[in-house]
Order: structure tokens, then C-alpha cells, then sequence
């Protein structure tokens, strides 16, 4: 058995075709994050993956659309979304295939 810590990898993706990754893979990645009310990122697109979020506590705004503890959101490629935490929490995504630099910065009107 191996121990980690979520504060040594990349903004919480441990899982991918990245270092460092608890498992070095191309097929997904898989993210754990924790957000303060307020934090945002920006819209973006992915052209190849599936992404996948779960919000595992706490209440979120993507898309327009508001998010709470036991919401999954999946994205197809090409899916535009923005990202709001309005209440302290936590999100785990998953995307498939683990592609490097398929995030596509965007603007939403």
C-alpha cells in the first residue's frame, strides 16, 4: 500500500497521460479538487474527451445551471462550460481519453 496527498499533484488530477499521477495512463484522468465560495474557471471546450463531474459536496453554477452534492454533470467533446463555486465544496471529474492540452479556452456570450 501506498499513501498520498492530494496538495502534492497538479490541482487535484491524480490519475492521467501527466506527471505527477499516482497512475500514468492515456485511457483517463481523474480529479478530486476543493473550492472557496467564489472560485471560478473559465469556459472552455474539450475537442476529444468525455468529461464527467460530480459534485461531492457543497453547491456549484455550470453552464447556467445550479449543482449540489449528488449532481453529475457529463460533458461530450465539443460541450462548452463555465464553472462557479457558490458554496464551499468539492468536485470529482473524470475525463476519457487523457489527451494533454485538450482544453480549449473559450468565450460564452
Amino acid at each position: 500500500m501506498k499513501k498520498y496527498k492530494l496538495e502534492n499533484f497538479t490541482r487535484g488530477w491524480v490519475i492521467g497521460d501527466f506527471e505527477p499521477s499516482i497512475i500514468r495512463t492515456k485511457d483517463f484522468e481523474v480529479m478530486v479538487r476543493y473550492y472557496k465560495a467564489g472560485d471560478t474557471e473559465e469556459a472552455h471546450v474539450h475537442k476529444l474527451a468525455d468529461e464527467i463531474t460530480i459534485i461531492t459536496s457543497g453547491t456549484f453554477k455550470m453552464n447556467g445551471e445550479l449543482l449540489q452534492a449528488g449532481d453529475i454533470l457529463h460533458l461530450l467533446p465539443g460541450n462548452p462550460t463555465n464553472f462557479e463555486c457558490l458554496e464551499d465544496g468539492a468536485t470529482t471529474v473524470v475525463k476519457t481519453p487523457s489527451v494533454m492540452g485538450d482544453k480549449y479556452l473559450i468565450k460564452l456570450n
